[in-house]
C-alpha cells in the first residue's frame, strides 16, 4: 500500500507546542518589527510583533475579569489585526475561537453562536450595524465587541468596544489581580470551532485544538521555505478560513514576516504593485485570473508572439545558468509588485500549464493539498522539488495512503494520520465516526493516487464524481482542467444532466465566458458558437466516454463560497 510520510525534512529553527510560546517568542525575536500593514479610514497602520503580543495579553486579562476566560468567542469581519488578536488572546486562555464566515446570512449567524455557546462575539466595522442587531435572538451573548465603535450605530447595553476591553485588560495586570499569562495550556482541548461552508450545502464544526494548529503551522513553515524575517505577504483570502490562518498568518509570523491585509478584492492587483509582495497564498481561482489577465494584456499589447519566443530563448537559457527572467519579463512581473517570487496554491485542482507559465516568468507555484480537518495541510510541493499535476508529499509529521476498494485499482480514497488531524465534529459522533477508519485515519474524500517518491496526485471528490449510463465513473475536476485552458471561458463546472426528453445523465459544461474581453459586443448566439467550437477543440483530446455531450452558457458568476470555490450543490 502506498504511504507517503516524508521524516527528512526537519525545521533546524525553534518548536513551538502552543500558541502563547509562538506569539511571546515572535515578540522577542521581531519586537518592534512590522507583523501587519492595514488600512483604516483611508490610512496606512502598522502594527507590531510586540503589539500583538501585549493586545492579546491585555485582551486576555479583560476577558479575565469578565468572566469570560476558557469560553467560546466568535470572530466575524474584515481582514484585521484585531482578527488574529483575539484568535490569540481566546485560545491562549484555554477559551474556543469560533471564526464566522461574513459572508453567511443572520440566521447562519445566530445559529453557530447559539449552537457554540458562545458568551461574547467580536466583529470588525464592516459588520457594524448588524451583529448587535441580532442582540434580542442572542441572550447568552454577554459582549458585543465592535472593533472600530466610532461606527456603530446600534444601541445595546451589551456592548463593549474593543479599545475599551484592551484598556480593561491594560489596568487589570497592572493592578496584579492578572493571572492570564500563567495559565497552562492544554494543547489537547478543543480551541477552535470552524464551521466549515464547503461546496456541498452542508456545514459541520471542526474542532481543532492547540496541538493541530502548532503542528501544522510547523509543517507550513518548513515546507514553504522561501519565508524569512520580513518577507512580504498579501493575505488576500479569508482569515475566517483554517488556510489562510495557518499559512498566511501563522506560519508567516513563526518566521517574522509582514503582512499587508488586503482591504478588497477590487483593489488586489493595486495593492501587489503598491506593497511589492514576495510571497502569495492563493487558490486556484485567483491564480487562473491573474494568469489570464497576464495573457489577455500580452494579447491586447499585440505581443504574445514576442513573448512566447523570449521564453523559449531564457529557458534555453537556464538550462546553461544563465537566469534572466526578471529582465526579460519585467514588464510581466511590474504588474503583481514586482517582486514576486513564490504562489502557494490549494483548494483545489490547479492547471499545470499555469504552474509551467508562471516559472517561464520567474514566479514559482507550489501547488498543496489540506482540508479544514487537517488544520489544513497535508502535503505540498517544494521549490525545486516540485511535480507538475502532484500537490506534493505529505509534510512534516503527516503520513497519508491511498486506501483502494480492490487491490489492482489505479486510484483509491485518499486517507491521513498526524497530530494535525482534528478531534472531530463539534456534537455530531455519527459524523466524526463516518470519516475515520478503523484504524483511525481520517478519510479525506479526495480520490488520488501516490507514485514510488511519495507525491500525491488528486483525480476528485468522490462525492463529486459522474456516474453515466454505461457505469462509467466521470470525475468533473479532470474535464474541468481543460476547459480552465481555454481564454474565452471565464469559469466552468462539468455536471451530469440528463438531455432534453432523456433521463440518463450525460457530462454537460456549464460555462460562465468571458463577457468583458474576449467576447465582448458578441450575440448570444455567436458567444454559443465561440464556446461550442472552443469544447469541439477539447472533446478530440478526450476519449469518447469523457467527452462533453450538452453545453448551457450562463449570465452570470457561479456562486462562490469566500474562499473562492464554486458552490457545487447549487448546480
Amino acid at each position: 500500500m502506498p504511504i507517503s510520510n516524508i521524516k527528512n525534512r526537519m525545521i533546524d529553527t525553534r518548536k513551538i507546542t502552543n500558541l502563547a510560546c509562538l506569539i511571546r517568542e515572535n515578540a522577542e525575536l521581531y519586537g518592534d518589527s512590522p507583523c501587519y500593514i492595514y488600512n483604516r479610514k483611508k490610512k496606512q497602520f502598522e502594527y507590531t510583533y510586540r503589539d500583538m503580543y501585549n493586545s492579546a495579553t491585555n485582551m486576555g486579562a479583560a476577558l479575565e475579569k469578565l468572566g469570560l476566560l476558557g469560553k467560546p468567542i466568535a470572530m466575524i469581519g474584515e481582514a484585521d489585526p484585531a482578527y488574529m488578536t483575539t484568535y490569540y488572546a481566546v485560545v491562549n486562555g484555554n477559551g474556543v475561537i469560533i471564526p464566522l464566515d461574513k459572508e453567511i446570512t443572520d440566521d447562519e449567524i445566530v445559529n453557530f453562536l447559539i449552537l457554540s455557546q458562545a458568551v461574547a462575539v467580536v466583529y470588525t466595522s464592516g459588520q457594524n450595524g448588524r451583529i448587535a442587531a441580532l442582540a434580542d435572538r442572542l441572550p447568552d451573548i454577554q459582549k458585543f465587541i465592535p472593533v472600530d465603535s466610532e461606527n456603530e450605530t446600534v444601541e445595546c447595553d451589551r456592548i463593549l468596544p474593543y479599545t475599551e476591553l484592551l484598556t480593561m485588560g491594560a489596568e487589570y495586570i497592572a493592578s496584579g489581580e492578572s493571572h492570564y499569562s500563567e495559565i497552562e495550556i492544554d494543547t489537547e482541548k478543543c480551541c477552535a470551532i470552524i464551521f466549515t461552508s464547503g461546496t456541498t450545502g452542508t456545514s459541520k464544526g471542526v474542532m481543532l485544538c492547540q496541538k493541530n494548529l502548532c503542528s501544522n503551522t510547523m509543517s507550513a513553515a518548513n515546507a514553504i521555505d522561501f519565508i524569512e524575517r520580513g518577507t512580504r505577504l498579501v493575505s488576500v483570502l479569508p482569515m475566517n478560513h483554517t488556510y489562510e490562518v495557518t499559512c498566511s498568518h501563522l506560519a508567516a509570523q513563526y518566521y517574522g514576516a509582514v503582512t499587508f491585509l488586503n482591504d478588497s478584492l477590487k483593489y488586489v492587483l493595486r495593492n501587489f504593485q503598491k506593497f511589492k509582495p514576495q510571497i502569495l497564498v492563493l487558490v486556484p481561482l485567483f491564480v487562473e485570473t491573474m494568469h489570464k489577465k497576464i495573457w489577455a494584456e500580452i494579447r491586447a499589447k499585440g505581443k504574445e508572439k514576442l513573448v512566447r519566443r523570449m521564453i523559449k530563448i531564457s529557458n534555453a537559457l537556464r538550462k546553461i545558468g544563465i537566469d534572466l527572467r526578471t529582465k526579460f519579463f519585467a514588464q510581466i512581473l511590474a504588474a503583481l509588485g514586482g517582486e514576486l517570487q513564490g504562489i502557494v496554491c490549494g483548494g483545489a485542482p490547479l492547471n499545470p500549464q499555469l504552474i509551467q507559465d508562471f516559472r517561464d516568468f520567474g514566479i514559482d507555484v507550489l501547488e498543496g493539498y489540506g482540508i479544514t480537518e487537517c488544520s489544513p495541510l497535508l502535503a505540498v510541493n517544494t521549490v525545486g522539488k516540485e511535480k507538475l499535476r502532484s500537490v506534493g508529499p505529505a509534510v512534516l509529521d503527516v503520513t497519508i495512503r491511498i486506501d483502494k476498494e480492490k487491490e489492482d485499482d489505479e486510484t483509491g480514497e485518499i486517507v491521513a494520520i498526524g497530530p494535525n488531524v482534528m478531534l472531530g465534529y463539534y456534537r455530531n459522533e455519527e459524523a466524526t465516526d463516518a470519516v475515520f477508519t478503523e484504524d483511525g485515519w481520517f478519510r479525506t474524500g479526495d480520490i488520488g493516487y501516490m507514485d514510488n517518491d511519495g507525491y500525491v496526485y488528486i483525480t476528485g471528490r468522490k462525492k463529486n464524481v459522474i456516474i453515466l449510463s454505461n457505469g462509467k465513473n466521470i470525475f468533473p475536476e479532470e474535464i474541468e482542467e481543460y476547459l480552465g485552458q481555454i481564454d474565452i471561458i471565464q469559469e466552468s463546472v462539468i455536471v451530469g444532466k440528463p438531455l432534453p426528453d432523456s433521463t440518463d445523465p450525460v457530462i454537460t459544461a456549464l460555462v460562465f465566458p468571458d463577457y468583458e474581453q474576449q467576447l465582448a459586443g458578441l450575440s448570444a448566439e455567436e458567444v454559443y458558437a465561440r464556446v461550442k467550437e472552443a469544447i469541439d477543440s477539447i472533446n478530440r483530446e478526450l476519449p469518447q466516454y469523457k467527452q462533453i455531450r450538452q453545453i448551457i452558457i450562463r449570465e452570470t458568476e457561479f456562486e462562490k463560497t469566500t474562499s473562492r470555490k464554486i458552490k457545487r450543490y447549487k448546480l
